[in-house]
């Protein structure tokens, strides 16, 4: 084996990097030429072809303004001489026909109508005729004075060919004067001749102008009078589109070349190849000299910089080391980028195979030790159901499952004397030990207070005292507590920032209303307040942890309150049997949901069934009908207020009852019914139960849910707040419930109100 490794050929890192780098290097290289060329091969063809359309269409366009500027000339002079008074008979025309040397003149009247011509066949021709005649009829509506044509075929005689120009006469009509072919080409010839000769086509190129007959009329070379195709150029009309590029060997060239044919003329802009890919080259050679020399500097720093990371994977190596000697042992030396790392990973990772060996024996050992705190802490919670069962007045079913082999959630009850129950659930900041150790101590200290028979705020006072005494570790706890009256149904509650109970009442399920306070053992001197909770016989009230609606799936998504709500809203019937169906229901839900992630937090469940006992009160209902009037408020007032006084009411709640009825009345006096119906009515029932009064008022007005009006905004300034939403915002605040429904066309609205 030793032979075989020394025998195989290693390759060392320099060698290895500067092979692939040097082969890299060229590939970028020849592919960034490659693209270079193509792009300036694109932009230097699309540069010619640019200015050959620009030179041909400037030279037709000087042809065409020359040509069109000579003939106006004359055709203002011969409207200068009818003007005058000069006779406009044929022989007056033929006259100044021969004294213009011009091929046709002709009188047109206001009507448009040629009255007088030299051409004998154009007599009484109407110029509305034939597109091409129509286009000096503007001269007749004043918009023109003088317009002049292109050359091209008459209206009336399509093979006769003439270039016109026209001119306003004063006593109305126009006189228009006509070149034909011959007197066309003498007048322009001269300055065709001119420039062809004078225009360049970028440095080399030229313009090339033939007459009809393809015979050259003038070029850069003297070739005048010689046909076109001598100079290489061949043009085929049928086949070949004017103002579009084409290519041939002009003077013995390879050239890129345009046409046009224009005022009986092809004009031909030539430009040679040799000038389209010059600036092609110049931009590759520039590119070229300039990459050679960034590849080179590039190359040579790279190569130096890799020869230094020799070093960093040793740096690697060593960083590997400091995590695996700090306790790491998943960590792996993978550094193969050569022969020598290769052997120095395997030699490392072989040692800590060996040494996570013996630690894998030590770990055993602390599992076990795991195992017993967790059977401790276990032991610490009530866990045989029923704990009471001697009592039918109420049951209760716990249930903890840590993430960890120990966890800091924890539950308790206990019985305070025969006639009240004390019972909380907690959830400590972290996992593990620490928090199980803080969870144990939490635990003693409530337990040791509400035990000693300190009030329900007091408990949570001093045990916050406690618990933040040494709390180096600023470890905190949320919880919720609870102390019920058996005989009542009344629980008196203190929540320090834990979730909101859930109550299930006639198979509904619903988050009770409370107000939390701040968490446990985070700041001394906080003061907590309590609250009060009215069950009745047959309810379910449900304690959890964070750990039951944060459980997560796949994706991030958690089990969240509102599937917790309508798994919660089903009939699990009564007893000790529906409080442990209820967890365990809601556990296995939690696990379908999950579908095989890893629980990352506590799940902890407290279920409460109050049954209540023979003797308690039952509701005494009273009802009465008011006319919907403001006037009727003080009645609606005394009746309810008699009833209050009957149940004992406080006076702080009586006086918040009042406030809420006076509240909801008035509204519904106001507003409920429109005003054509004057005996609109008010239905007020009071029911009232031990420790609790319940008012309902109905009315048959217009369909309004005040509750869906949003809060007012107290931190805005008054001027502004919007209008309105005030009162039932005070409403919602006094009472400890309030509902609203819509039944049988009627609004029913009810608030509820505990006292002692």
């Amino acid at each position: 084996m030793i032979a075989a490794k020394q025998g195989k050929r290693r390759i060392t890192i320099s060698s290895a990097f500067f092979r692939w780098l040097l082969l890299i290097v060229a590939v970028a290289f020849l592919s960034s030429m490659a693209f270079t060329w193509i792009h300036q091969t694109n932009l230097s063809q699309t540069w010619a072809d640019s200015l050959l359309h620009l030179n041909v269409e400037d030279v037709r366009q000087d042809v065409i303004d020359a040509s069109d500027e000579n003939l106006l000339k004359l055709t203002r002079r011969v409207a200068e001489d009818i003007n005058s008074g000069a006779p406009t008979d044929l022989s007056g025309l033929e006259s100044m026909l021969a004294a213009y040397d011009v091929a046709e003149i002709n009188l047109i009247d206001a009507g448009g109508i040629i009255i007088s011509s030299t051409l004998e066949e154009f007599m009484n021709y109407d110029m509305r005729n034939g597109a091409q005649s129509a286009e000096f009829l503007p001269l007749l509506e004043g918009t023109e004075s003088e317009h002049v044509q292109t050359y091209q075929p008459t209206s009336r005689d399509p093979a006769l060919f003439r270039k016109y120009a026209a001119v306003a006469l004063k006593a109305g009509g126009f006189v228009q004067v006509g070149y034909d072919g011959e007197r066309f080409q003498r007048d322009i010839d001269q300055y065709v001749i001119n420039a062809a000769r004078n225009r360049h086509v970028g440095s080399t190129g030229c313009v090339i102008i033939a007459n009809e007959d393809w015979n050259i009329v003038s070029d850069r070379y003297g070739l005048a009078g010689k046909n076109l195709t001598e100079t290489g150029v061949f043009i085929d009309r049928a086949t070949m589109p004017e103002n579009e590029v084409f290519h041939a060997r002009v003077y013995g060239e390879a050239c890129s070349c345009v046409y046009i044919f224009a005022e009986g003329y092809y004009i031909v802009s030539v430009l040679p190849e040799n000038e389209i890919i010059l600036e092609r080259d110049s931009s590759l050679r520039v590119m070229g000299i300039m990459e050679i020399l960034l590849f080179i500097v590039l190359f040579t720093v790279i190569f130096l910089l890799v020869k230094r990371l020799v070093l960093d994977n040793l740096g690697r190596v060593n960083s590997s080391l400091s995590r695996i000697t700090a306790g790491d042992l998943d960590e792996v030396v993978n550094v193969r980028s050569n022969a020598e790392f290769s052997d120095l990973s395997d030699d490392i990772n072989s040692t800590v195979d060996t040494l996570k060996h013996y630690i894998a024996a030590a770990a055993a050992r602390i599992d076990e030790e795991l195992a017993f705190a967790k059977s401790i802490q276990e032991s610490a919670l009530p866990s045989v159901f029923p704990p009471y069962p001697d009592r039918t007045d109420f049951s209760l079913f716990a249930a903890m499952h840590t993430a960890k082999e120990v966890g800091g959630d924890f539950y308790d009850f206990y019985l305070l004397d025969e006639n009240r129950l004390a019972f909380l659930i907690a959830d400590v900041s972290g996992k593990g030990i620490p928090a199980a150790m803080f969870m144990m101590t939490s635990k003693t200290v409530l337990r040791d207070y509400a035990e000693r028979g300190d009030a329900p705020c007091d408990v949570f006072i001093h045990a916050n005292a406690k618990l933040c005494e040494g709390n180096d570790a600023q470890m905190f706890l949320t919880a919720w507590m609870g102390f019920l009256d058996t005989d009542t149904g009344l629980v008196r509650f203190i929540n320090a920032g834990h979730n909101a109970p859930v109550l299930i009442r006639n198979g509904k399920a619903s988050f009770i209303q409370q107000k939390a306070n701040l968490v446990m053992a985070m700041m001394e001197g906080v003061r907590y307040r309590e609250q009060q909770l009215q069950l009745e016989p047959g309810d379910i009230l449900y304690l959890y942890t964070d750990g039951v609606t944060e459980a997560t799936a796949s994706g991030g998504k958690m089990f969240g309150n509102d599937r917790l709500l309508a798994l919660l809203s089903e009939d699990y019937g009564a007893g000790d049997a529906a409080c442990q169906k209820i967890c365990e229901t809601v556990r296995r839900s939690i696990d379908g949901f999950a579908e095989g992630e890893p629980q990352f937090d506590d799940i902890t469940q407290v279920c409460l069934y109050y049954a209540g006992k023979e003797h308690t009160a039952m509701a005494c209902i009273k009802e009465k009908e008011f006319d919907a009037k403001t006037e009727q408020l003080y009645n609606a007032l005394s009746f309810v207020e008699d009833q209050l006084d009957t149940a004992g009411c406080g006076k702080k709640e009586k006086k918040q009852v009042g406030m809420a009825v006076e509240e909801i009345f008035v509204n519904i006096a106001s507003y409920a019914y429109p005003p054509e119906v004057r005996d609109g009515k008010i239905w007020v029932k009071t029911e009232i139960r031990q420790h609790s009064v319940t008012v309902t008022m109905i009315d048959a007005g217009v369909p309004y849910d005040p509750l869906q009006k949003p809060d007012p905004d107290l931190g805005m300034g008054v001027e502004d707040r919007q209008h309105g939403g005030f009162g039932i915002y005070m409403v919602k605040n006094a009472m400890d419930d309030v509902s609203y429904e819509r039944v049988d066309g009627h609004n029913i609205l009810t608030v509820k109100k505990q006292f002692i």
